[in-house]
């Protein structure tokens, strides 16, 4: 599972959710490096989020290794609500008693318009375990966004929805998930070695 590369907006610190930005030229250039450090690996599958910042990410990896991009709406990132388009500085002035129920991560909180972090996470987990169950036993490419991969390493470790989020999700980092008859595990977390920055931009 892959995170999207960098856009402007994760740089400027500000909410993206549903919101259809595209890859900054660092971001672009991060996509090549997945490109590169996947290239000898072996997928049957690849499934990407929707999104344009996505998508530019998976490009140079389908393309390297011979695979459609299939298009998935369920890996999308979470959707913010009003807070999309505000950094969090912003938010959390503007709006202190909603950024004070999402920092406190009220799995119930949904920005009046968004979507809530219960309805995330069931949301997320299903479309990842439905892509395992398709492909049980085969190495499948997934690219996504960070909020998905924050749900899937807390389904990975059971760790429930509100405690701190205690592990990094940089930009374009690769991870590697097991999914089988023994359960949800982690191979491999947030490598970096492939990128010459990574950013990791989402709040604790």
């Amino acid at each position: 599972m892959v995170r999207h590369g960098e856009t402007a907006w994760n740089a400027e610190g500000r909410v993206q959710g549903q919101t259809d930005v595209p890859l900054s030229a660092v971001g672009e250039a991060q996509a090549r490096a997945v490109r590169d450090a996947l290239a000898g690996e072996r997928f049957v599958a690849l499934y990407a989020s929707d999104l344009a910042r996505v998508r530019q990410t998976a490009a140079p990896a389908a393309a390297v290794l011979g695979l459609p991009v299939r298009l998935e709406p369920r890996l999308r990132e979470r959707h913010y609500g009003k807070f999309e388009t505000l950094t969090y500085a912003e938010a959390r002035e503007r709006l202190p008693q909603d950024y004070a129920r999402f920092k406190a991560k009220d799995p119930d909180y949904d920005f009046g318009s968004g979507e809530s972090l219960r309805v995330f996470y069931e949301r997320a987990v299903a479309c990842v375990a439905g892509i395992a169950a398709r492909h049980a036993g085969e190495a499948v490419l997934v690219f996504t966004h960070g909020g998905v991969l924050e749900m899937v390493r807390r389904r990975t470790h059971g760790t429930g929805l509100t405690s701190p989020r205690d592990f990094e999700i940089p930009n374009a980092a690769l991870n590697w998930i097991d999914i089988g008859p023994a359960g949800w595990r982690v191979g491999s977390w947030a490598e970096v070695g492939h990128l010459e920055r990574a950013l990791d931009d989402l709040p604790d």
